[in-house]
């Protein structure tokens, strides 16, 4: 079985090189340029705790449901879920989440999602926002990007860097 899959692999790898050795340049596949784009502003987000269910009854595990208003180059509102775990008071806790953003993100209306992974242990912060790949629509398809939070003086704002297919 081992040698037929090697022998498969093999043959596929072979057809690959010699289609891309003949083929001429222009019917080479080839991405589409990538518009590179920064965009920032402002939110207002609201957590609302949700009823244990029946896999966090008993443990340290919270659920949130997020609602959020973007302003600034992405006017949108959000709705998502959270999960969290630890004790915020001590300095140490962790958190996932997920939102659907939908509105409109410098002139180009769609919807996406964003991934939040965020962990505090002795009082300081690592967190990573991501476009979840492929969930772009509307003009928004085909967005990837991060998203970087900044909070003080207890207002929210956003700097995201993201990158768009150049329209056909």
């Amino acid at each position: 079985m081992r040698l037929r899959l090697a022998l498969a692999n093999t043959c596929l790898c072979a057809c690959l090189i010699q289609a891309h050795t003949q083929a001429p340049p222009s019917t080479l596949l080839r991405k589409a340029p990538v518009m590179t784009r920064h965009a920032e502003g402002s939110f207002d987000p609201k957590t609302t705790p949700l009823a244990a269910d029946e896999a966090t009854t008993g443990t340290l595990i919270g659920r949130y449901s997020l609602v959020k208003q973007y302003h600034g180059d992405l006017e949108a509102t959000a709705k998502g879920e959270m999960i969290s775990a630890g004790d915020p008071s001590s300095g140490s806790a962790g958190y996932v989440a997920i939102e659907q953003v939908t509105g409109t993100l410098s002139g180009h209306t769609g919807s996406f999602a964003l991934q939040h992974i965020g962990v505090m242990e002795g009082g300081s912060y690592k967190l990573s926002v991501a476009v979840v790949p492929g969930s772009g629509t509307g003009q928004l398809t085909g967005l990837a990007g991060t998203l970087t939070i900044t909070i003080a003086s207890g207002k929210h704002s956003y700097s995201f860097e993201y990158s768009l297919p150049a329209a056909p």
